[in-house]
């Protein structure tokens, strides 16, 4: 058998190995509150880790979006966003791989949850004291839950 069969017959193995496991014909998908929370207590993760994963994910899309709106802002000029610009990209950073890591009950959710919401303490402040612009306070506000959450989490955790 060459190569190219092989690869093709191993292919075709393992899609029917994940269509036995139901994971082709979506079994596992999410159908209510009921199997949600079935799905994720399987998965080792209490209610709080999901809720500080959650936050985590959300914080950094919102991070994401609004470094991009300061990216536009330094490019016209207003130097003052560079700061914002910065911060938003490294605490998305650290967000979205604190949610990474407790998402799969990693050895190292504790330093990544400080991490991240030290982060964010730093980064809602940053974004925050821009008043009267509305995607800013709306990535202050995201940083805020985040930061709750992790600290909760950590709180709760030791």
């Amino acid at each position: 058998m060459n190569r190219r069969h092989f690869s093709a017959a191993g292919a075709a193995a393992f899609a029917a190995g994940l269509a036995g496991a139901g994971v082709v014909r979506g079994e596992h998908e999410h159908e209510g509150d009921a199997h949600a929370d079935h799905v994720h207590a399987h998965e080792g993760l209490s209610a709080e880790m999901l809720a500080c994963s959650t936050a985590c994910s959300d914080c950094a899309r919102e991070c994401e979006s609004c470094s991009t709106h300061c990216a536009k802002h330094v490019a016209e000029g207003h130097a003052k966003h560079l700061e914002t610009l910065m911060t938003c990209r490294d605490c998305a950073e650290l967000c979205s791989a604190a949610a990474r890591i407790m998402a799969r009950g990693g050895p190292f959710v504790e330093i990544s949850c400080k991490a991240c919401a030290d982060a964010c303490k730093k980064c809602g402040d940053a974004c925050g004291a821009f008043k009267d612009d509305e995607h800013m306070q709306q990535c202050a506000e995201s940083c805020r839950a985040c930061e709750a959450a992790c600290r909760s989490m950590l709180k709760n955790a030791g």
